[in-house]
């Protein structure tokens, strides 16, 4: 199975295209802006409890083949609901 890439913060809405640095991602593919994973949720997935990496980038010749997922996700209440 492929990684999405999902294209934004779920907490934030702030794009993430597929070459982003600033991707954090869960196990579960959970997709949040390296300001709010480490600065609003602590390290710790709000879906899941896991941690978080980096997400990996997909070279440039491999995007045509296998594109990154246009669905985004943004949970109610942003960040600040997501942590309490």
């Amino acid at each position: 199975m492929m990684l999405e890439l999902r294209p934004n913060c779920e907490c934030c809405g702030r794009d993430l295209p597929p070459d982003s640095e600033e991707a954090r991602i869960c196990t579960y593919e959970c997709t949040f802006c390296a300001a709010c994973a480490e600065n609003i949720l602590k390290g710790v997935c709000p879906n899941c409890g896991g941690n978080f990496s980096p997400r990996p980038i997909r070279p440039a010749h491999m995007l045509a083949k296998h594109p990154a997922s246009a669905k985004r996700v943004v949970k109610d209440g942003g960040c600040l609901k997501l942590a309490s």
